[in-house]
């Protein structure tokens, strides 16, 4: 049984056969739900203040 990953930057979970993983050259992996949610992690934002992630609302509560 394949298992489900959760988004490195927005926090939601990943089907398996979906998304993105990316090696940094430390040997940290991140994942990724979309490219969308890598580029934002590439620009240095930090997703506690993105509205439309899944972190920045559990941290709004």
């Amino acid at each position: 049984m394949p298992s489900t990953k959760t988004c490195s930057f927005c926090g939601e979970k990943i089907t398996p056969g979906k998304g993105l993983m990316f090696v940094k050259n430390d040997g940290t992996i991140l994942y990724f739900c979309s490219s969308k949610c890598k580029k934002n992690m590439q620009l240095g934002r930090k997703p506690e203040n993105v509205k439309w992630t899944k972190k920045a609302r559990e941290s709004k509560e």
